[in-house]
């Protein structure tokens, strides 16, 4: 039987790496994500703990001049977190194109693979037919064979009564 060979493994071959580098890049970009998402986090829990610092303030002495620092505190808190959601956005969007470009990649690496298992299907039924072929051939060869023979036979029997 003759080896299978796809013509256009190379091709696939790269859609793999393609597809490889493309995950990559999506679990690249979804680490970025979720660090942002932990600063924003990490932000939130500082904006917290400056508010909770306030309201003490509020309940003991009261000292003008820190709870003017608190409350600068907490509107650069509150801008930083801002800055943070903006920080958040791009690199959703960021996940988003490299979760596009990953379904594109896959897509294409899924046909060729598609194309692959259809050749050698063909492959196969021009396999099953060859041998059908040889297999007819060889027996007409032997039922040729075997009417020489008994062409042989009767004409020396022929002889033979002679």
């Amino acid at each position: 039987m003759a080896r299978f060979r796809y013509r256009m493994q190379s091709i696939l071959d790269i859609k793999l790496k393609m597809e490889t580098q493309a995950k990559q890049e999506f679990a690249a970009a979804q680490m970025r994500l979720n660090e942002e998402e932990e600063r924003l986090a990490a932000l939130r829990a500082r904006r917290d703990g400056y508010e909770d610092q306030a309201r003490r303030q509020l309940m003991g002495a009261l000292n003008c001049r820190d709870m003017a620092e608190n409350k600068e505190a907490i509107l650069r808190m509150d801008e930083y977190i801002a800055l943070q959601h903006i920080q958040i956005r791009k690199a959703e969007e960021k996940v988003e194109q490299a979760r596009v470009k990953l379904a594109a990649v896959m897509i294409e690496r899924k046909s060729h693979e598609t194309l692959k298992e259809k050749a050698f299907e063909q492959f196969l039924m021009d396999e099953k037919k060859q041998e059908s072929k040889e297999v007819d051939e060889l027996t007409s060869y032997t039922y040729g064979q075997r009417r020489k023979e008994a062409a042989a036979v009767a004409e020396l029997a022929c002889a033979s009564r002679e």
